[in-house]
Formats: C-alpha cells, sequence, structure tokens
C-alpha cells in the first residue's frame, strides 16, 4: 500500500511537471528551452542583462553573458531587491518573496501562431512606487492574455535605492555626466533585448507595445519621452499615472536635487567613497531610504511637459487613462476637517481658496470625500488628461482615453469593503488574474474579456476597437471624448472636467511665475 501511494504521489508531480517547448529557441546569448503551459510556450527567467552587482551595482546594464548549450528558462527570476509591497490588494500583491540584486530578468508566454506569422507584442512594466514589484507576481501573468493572439513579457527592473540613488560621485564616474534612473535604462535594455530576439519567438518588433500601472504607468510616459528609447515601442498604454508636473512640490525633480539627496543618505550609511557604497550589503542599502527617477539629462533629458509640449517625444499611438476612485486604497487614514483645511492653505498658499470651493472640508465625512476626490484628480485625472491633449496637440499617432470606473468585488471586509474603481482596479480584467480572496462572478469574467479586448486590439493595430465592441473615438483637443468602463463601456465627454480643468489653471500660473516646468 505504502509503495502504492508513494509511486502514485510521484506520478501525481510527474503529470503536474510542465511539459518542455518542442524547440530550443536560438537568442543572441545562447539557446533556450521554454516550457508548454496551457497550449502557450513559456519562457520565464529570461536574462536580458549582466547581473548588477559588484562593480556594475549603480551603472547601466551590461550586456547578458552568453552561455554554451541550451539553457532551461522553466523558472521565475527572482525579484530585485525591495522593501516590501506597496499597496494591499489581495493575496497576489501580499505576498513576499526571496529577492536579489541579481534580477535582470524577463519571462514570455506566447500562443501557439501559423507557421511564419508575426505576432504582436505587449511589454509589461510594474508599478509599486518605483520602491517594490515583481513580474512575476500572479497577477501579472501573461497567459490569459497572451491568448488574445499576442505575445506577452514581463520585464524586471530594480527599484528603490538600487535602481534611482544619485550622488555626484557617480555622476562624475559616469560617460553621461548623469546618475539615478539606472532602473529606467533596464527597461531600455529589456525593449532592446525584445527587438533583437522576438523574432526568433514568432513576434513581430515593428508592433511592440508598452504598458504599466501606477509607477509602471510613470515609466512608459517617462520612455515615451525618452530618446534612449526612440524606435523601440510604436504604441503605449499607461494606466494611472504620468509625470508632467515637474517643479512642482512632491513632482520629479532635477540632477542636483537627486543628487543631493543621495549625498544624504550615503553620509547616513558612513560611506564616503563609491568603493565604500559598492561594498554595502544589498539589505543595507535597500533599507536605507527610497529614491525615484530624476531629471538626469541623459535617459530623461528635461520635464516632461516641456519634451511634450514641444513634440520631442516619441511619437507612439497611446492610450491612456485613471481610475474613478484612485484615491479610495491609496488614502487609508484622510485628514479630519480642521488639518484638511491648514494642509490645503499650507501646501497650495493662494491656489487653496479656489481648490477648497471644489474640494471642500466643512466636516471630516466632506473632508475625507474631497481628499480622495483630490488625489484622483490632481494625482491621476490631470496626469492622463495631459497626457492626452499633448500628444493630440504636438503628436501625429493617435491619442485614446479612458475612465475605470467598474468596480471589483473587493472583499467585504475593512478597507476594502467601502472601495469603488480603487487605483490598480483595471489590472485584474486587463490580465484576468482574478485574486482568489474576492467575490468574482461570471459578469466579471465576461467584463474582462471585453477590456483585455480593447488593450489587445491596441496592441494589435494602433485602434482598441474590434469588432462587437462599443466604438472608442480618438481623444482630439477639439472633441475630448473618453470611454468609460463603468457597467458597460460607454463613450461620453471627460469626466470630472472643472477639478481638471481648475488644476491645469494653478499649475500653468505656477509655472508661468517661475519659468515654466523644471
Amino acid at each position: 500500500m505504502m509503495i502504492r501511494s508513494l509511486m502514485a504521489v510521484i506520478a501525481m508531480g510527474m503529470a503536474a511537471a510542465p511539459a518542455l517547448a518542442a524547440e530550443p529557441v536560438r537568442t543572441d546569448a545562447g539557446l533556450l528551452q521554454g516550457v508548454q503551459e496551457g497550449g502557450l510556450s513559456v519562457f520565464k527567467g529570461v536574462p536580458f542583462a549582466a547581473p548588477p552587482v559588484g562593480e556594475l551595482r549603480w551603472r547601466e546594464p551590461q550586456p547578458a553573458q552568453p552561455w554554451t548549450g541550451v539553457r532551461r528558462a522553466d523558472a521565475y527570476g527572482l525579484p530585485c531587491m525591495q522593501t516590501g509591497v506597496s499597496v494591499p490588494y489581495g493575496a497576489h500583491f501580499g505576498a513576499k518573496a526571496p529577492m536579489s540584486e541579481d534580477c535582470l530578468y524577463l519571462n514570455l508566454w506566447i500562443p501557439p501562431a501559423p507557421a511564419g506569422a508575426r505576432l504582436p507584442v505587449m511589454v509589461w512594466i510594474y508599478g509599486g512606487g518605483f520602491q517594490n514589484g515583481s513580474a512575476s507576481e500572479a497577477i501579472y501573468r501573461g497567459d490569459y492574455l497572451a491568448r488574445h493572439g499576442v505575445i506577452v513579457v514581463g520585464i524586471n527592473y530594480r527599484v528603490g535605492m538600487m535602481g534611482f540613488f544619485a550622488h555626484p560621485a557617480l555622476t562624475a564616474e559616469s560617460p553621461h555626466h548623469a546618475s539615478g534612473d539606472y532602473g529606467l535604462m533596464d527597461m531600455i535594455a529589456a525593449l532592446g533585448w525584445v527587438q533583437r530576439n522576438i523574432p526568433a519567438f514568432g513576434g513581430d518588433p515593428g508592433r511592440v507595445t508598452i504598458f504599466g500601472q501606477s509607477a509602471g504607468s510613470e515609466a512608459v510616459n517617462l520612455l515615451v519621452a525618452s530618446p534612449l528609447a526612440k524606435g523601440l515601442f510604436q504604441r503605449a498604454i499607461g494606466e494611472s499615472g504620468g509625470e508632467f508636473m515637474s517643479g512642482l512640490p512632491n513632482a520629479m525633480g532635477g540632477l542636483a536635487a537627486a543628487e543631493a539627496a543621495g549625498k544624504k543618505v550615503a553620509d547616513q550609511l558612513d560611506a564616503h567613497s563609491l568603493a565604500e557604497l559598492r561594498s554595502l550589503t544589498a539589505d543595507d542599502v535597500t533599507a536605507a531610504s527610497p529614491a525615484w527617477p530624476d531629471i538626469d539629462g541623459y535617459v530623461v533629458p528635461a520635464p516632461i511637459y516641456a519634451i511634450f509640449a514641444a513634440g520631442r517625444q516619441n511619437d507612439v499611438s497611446t492610450l491612456v487613462g485613471s481610475t474613478e476612485a484612485e484615491g479610495d486604497n491609496l488614502l487609508a487614514d484622510p485628514l479630519k476637517a480642521g488639518a484638511y483645511l491648514a494642509h490645503m492653505r499650507q501646501a497650495y498658499g493662494p491656489y487653496a481658496d479656489g481648490l477648497l470651493a471644489l474640494y471642500p472640508g466643512g466636516s471630516d465625512a466632506e473632508a475625507a470625500a474631497s481628499q480622495r476626490r483630490l488625489q484622483r484628480d490632481l494625482g491621476f485625472g490631470w496626469e492622463a488628461w495631459t497626457w492626452a491633449r499633448l500628444q493630440a496637440r504636438t503628436g501625429h499617432a493617435k491619442v485614446y482615453q479612458y475612465q475605470f470606473a467598474h468596480r471589483p468585488p473587493w472583499p467585504d471586509r475593512a478597507p476594502s469593503k467601502r472601495w469603488g474603481a480603487a487605483h490598480g482596479s483595471e489590472i485584474f480584467y486587463v490580465f484576468q488574474h482574478y485574486d482568489p480572496g474576492f467575490g468574482w462572478t461570471d459578469a466579471d469574467r465576461r467584463y474582462g474579456e471585453v477590456v483585455s479586448a480593447y488593450w489587445t486590439n491596441f496592441a494589435k493595430t494602433g485602434d482598441p476597437n474590434g469588432p462587437g465592441l462599443p466604438v472608442w473615438h480618438a481623444f482630439t483637443e477639439a472633441q475630448q471624448t473618453v470611454m468609460r468602463f463603468g457597467d458597460a463601456p460607454v463613450a461620453g465627454d471627460l469626466p470630472h472636467r472643472p477639478g481638471l480643468e481648475l488644476i491645469d489653471h494653478d499649475v500653468q500660473d505656477v509655472w508661468a511665475k517661475t519659468g515654466g516646468p523644471k
């Protein structure tokens, strides 16, 4: 009996193991052997750059080392060094995994295709405030999305101190006289890998879409603005994030400010040379401080608004938007009425009265609601609207804007039971990965089919429209039509326009007084 039971366990394990893909694929670094999962060819843990360790810490990514023989691509690479998860959506987002400084790997999900076909490619850039995230998080896996006839690529990039640490000595060492945007360079290196290698996997290097959410969307915005990314992609999808407010409080700053912040952190670490900084443990560096992208003059040559306003962005087809209730899960403890009013006057000075007229704080409940709406409009809605307006104004490629107002069935517990279409709501429907802790219905899954169809249609043609879908009109400055994903997708006028126009007026007024975005 024991032997039969043991044999059954072994047989079950053998049956569960994914089958190897039929043939190895030759890349520019060597042969890769993927696996078959659910009818897809899947390649996991593919190195697109050398491990950024030792002397390569805080340097632009170097080419991956070639290998001999056939490399198995059947296990995900480890997440990059990070402090933890940023937003408690559910089980997929809440799990902590081992991490490593050696993390520059990507994953591919490839559907069956006729011989000689060239499939469109979607490259996912995860969010997490530039401090957290991983291409192997369960909710980001591209297995369902790939079944719509696209190759999905998920890429890792360095985050936090490892990805965005600027310092005067790093700037002096750099041949480009810049420092801090190593995570963005990782993304560019991964996109270069896609251009060189995706034909071997049946992909079309002339139909590459980059897409991301939150900080991932900000990264997409920065790559659209970066001359280093020119020609590496033809379409861009930005979900709840942009970097157009350069020069304003709490917005992306310049190299000098990033260097000063980095110098302060190095002093706190008692590291007074690059050799000492590079000798620190990865854990000590990661825990030292948050770090974000900066306008370094190389990867990001100028403020993003200025680049777009002058038409110097990479002119690619664009799909951009935000959610109806961004602030629901980002403002866990809104200020009480008195503190809110004091904060508004201290933070916005002469603009506070106008903002308070639209975002009042006469009671604690009213103040809480206003803070969430202001978070939605100031932090995300204005960014998406500005991205759409500037692309429509100075570019030739079409732009489509959306507002995602469909509420996922959040777990029935505090605080999520009170959330609406909160920050990140669309991700479940785009990837069609439904967290098992939620109350999903067949209607939710049908909705996911619609949302992912729009996204993949856009990746295929630069236009989200397709058979059986409500028509999504292109956004123009004259006709600012937005697709609102509520109970069903419905095209309509730009939502929340009074708040967006007031914010835009105030932003432009600040820049007029200070010499423009910096």
